[in-house]
């Protein structure tokens, strides 16, 4: 084979999961889950609380075994082969799991040590990632001391210091103001560039759009939608038309009275009604003549182009974004 026809076959897929079940007693957080995730790339995994995206990643990190299905890593299956799995992986998860009462440098030394990464390495590799997460300054003060953000990229940073050609992040931006979160983001941007495959869980629709190049969207446990986000969004039709209708009386009864004239019905979050139209802003006109006629004149009007946002509100059925509660 030449090396043209070597760079031509299409590469095994970083992560496989198929049929992946899992079950607590009666309650069934995941059912029949299949995706695949391609090397090199962000994959966003999508769900409202309790949809069971971080039980997914809790069976393919080999915290949780499935009850059904199987999953691999790097060709490697979770259940038969742990160990070789956590060798291959870095785990960031929801809370930063760093000793606030070591260091910046101390904490990653530490992790070092544990995934037992040569003693001749992990300094070196300390000093590198303290330098590429911008943490340099604050290497050797104590972990308690640092800003959220800060301790948020301190634990990315930790789940790299093996240097793991797989990476999950669950909910790495969570309460991170959008400084942090744009640097953040960045870093992940540059280790997709440098080759790592990064599987990402958010209750942020944006970060989702902004970094994945395929999502899957979960809910009650089950994939309901596959697709890159772009083809996701086409689905919503060419424009969103946005209501603030006051009040939320006024947005159920405008709601009422628009039902039936749209491709999806219209969604009512508070006060405001959001409408998806496939004839761009050209039904906005009679939208308001209707709505003036019964006194229910909008506040405001904004047309826009659809977001991933718009398409998980549509699939879920929520009123906006990850509602209260824990996820399984």
């Amino acid at each position: 084979m030449t090396q043209a026809q070597a760079q031509a076959q299409p590469q095994a897929p970083a992560i496989t999961v198929h049929g992946l079940s899992k079950r607590f007693g009666s309650v069934t957080a995941l059912e029949s889950v299949d995706f695949e995730v391609q090397p090199g790339t962000v994959f966003g995994l999508l769900g409202p609380n309790g949809a069971g995206k971080s039980t997914a990643i809790r069976i393919l990190t080999t915290i949780l075994p499935p009850s059904g299905g199987r999953a691999e890593v790097l060709g490697h299956d979770v259940v038969q082969k742990p160990a070789t799995v956590r060798g291959l992986i870095g785990l960031a998860g929801q809370y930063a799991a760093v000793d606030k009462n070591l260091t910046g440098r101390e904490n990653l030394r530490l992790i070092g040590r544990l995934t037992h990464v040569r003693r001749s390495r992990v300094r070196r590799r300390a000093a590198d990632l303290l330098e590429r997460f911008e943490l340099t300054g604050a290497a050797d003060r104590p972990a308690r001391t640092y800003s959220g953000g800060m301790r948020r990229r301190l634990d990315v940073a930790a789940a790299l210091v093996p240097d793991p050609p797989v990476l999950f992040l669950d909910e790495p931006t969570t309460g991170l103001d959008p400084q942090s979160r744009n640097a953040l983001w960045h870093l992940i941007r540059e280790l997709v560039a440098d080759g790592t495959t990064v599987l990402l869980t958010t209750q942020y629709l944006e970060e989702a759009d902004q970094l994945a190049s395929r999502v899957v969207v979960i809910d009650h446990g089950q994939v309901i939608a596959d697709d890159t986000p772009a083809l996701l969004k086409s689905r919503m039709g060419s424009t969103v038309i946005e209501l603030d209708m006051v009040s939320a009386d006024r947005a159920a009864r405008a709601a009422g009275l628009l039902h039936g004239g749209f491709s999806e019905p219209p969604r009512v979050d508070g006060s405001r009604l959001g409408l998806a139209s496939r004839e761009g802003s050209r039904p906005l006109l009679e939208v308001l003549r209707v709505l003036e006629s019964h006194d229910l004149a909008p506040g405001t009007v904004a047309v826009r182009e659809p977001s991933l946002d718009d398409v998980f509100l549509q699939l879920t059925g929520l009123p906006g974004g990850d509602p209260p509660g824990s996820t399984p």
